[in-house]
């Protein structure tokens, strides 16, 4: 019998001022925001990185402020899944790598790797970019040594410790609705996302490695009425019960109705799981 799956529940962000007097206490101050978040949930999608790339003292910052059983999955640069569009990478991977994200220690859970809706699946390219990925922490400071030049004095080319460096792949067009897709994910031990988009995206529900990745952005319209009814946290988790029973870990973030009920709906469907075990 396989041992149970680990699962960390959280959210997409944790800046955002709708969330002040309401999810966050009034008078909480912003400095502490994420302090306050990481007592509330296990685990959080830190997308910053994916706007621009993040300094080393950051990385450290946000380690420091988070229990030491914290996880944060990484949202990956667009500036290889939208600019480059994961063709001629290398040097921005290293970039990235190099960045700082190596500094989160234990707390790295996964590297969220979102491609555009207008980007089809075409293999040969997904292939080149997946057999480039890091499997480990020493692998990435490996890759990471490889920095441009622009990263001189900027950088984070260390690990204290060999750990796994896990990857999943979000998908947003319809020609990833192919077998060959989650085929490739299996061959380079990469997650495809399970995506709940109230039917605008692509739903890939496929395994592919030793755990799973949801994104819960909406369960019945996107962006606009997120709302997850007691009913839809049951739902979710039950599915999350079998991912765990079977021995995969499971990562599971909201990122719901401008993001207004995401933490109260992380907050709901960590309590569902803590009453099945």
């Amino acid at each position: 019998m396989s041992e149970r799956g680990k699962v960390v529940v959280g959210m997409a962000g944790w800046t955002y001022p709708a969330w002040r007097g309401g999810f966050y206490p009034k008078g909480l101050v912003q400095k502490r925001e994420l302090e306050y978040a990481a007592t509330q949930v296990t685990s959080i999608e830190l997308n910053g990185s994916f706007y621009a790339l993040q300094k080393p003292a950051s990385w450290n910052n946000w380690r420091d402020s988070t229990p030491d059983d914290f996880v944060f999955s990484v949202k990956a640069p667009k500036f290889i899944t939208h600019i480059r569009r994961l063709d001629d990478v290398h040097e921005p991977l290293a970039n990235f790598f190099a960045s700082g994200i190596l500094a989160l220690g234990p707390k790295l859970g996964t590297i969220l790797w979102q491609l555009p809706p207008s980007l089809e699946f075409e293999p040969y390219l997904l292939e080149r970019f997946l057999e480039q990925l890091p499997h480990t922490t020493t692998e990435a400071v490996s890759l990471a040594a490889e920095r441009s030049a622009r990263m001189s004095g900027k950088e984070y080319l260390e690990t204290d410790s060999d750990r796994p460096v896990r990857h999943a792949v979000e998908v947003r067009h319809s020609t990833f609705n192919s077998p060959d897709f989650p085929k490739l994910l299996a061959h380079y031990n990469v997650a495809a996302v399970y995506g709940d988009s109230a039917g605008e995206w692509p739903v890939i529900d496929e395994v592919t490695t030793d755990f799973r990745y949801a994104r819960l952005h909406a369960d019945k319209a996107l962006y606009k009425d997120g709302w997850y009814e007691p009913a839809d946290i049951d739902r979710w988790a039950q599915t999350i019960e079998s991912w765990l029973e079977s021995g995969q870990d499971a990562y599971v973030y909201f990122d719901n109705d401008s993001k207004v009920r995401a933490p109260i709906d992380a907050v709901s469907l960590i309590a569902r799981l803590s009453r099945q075990t």
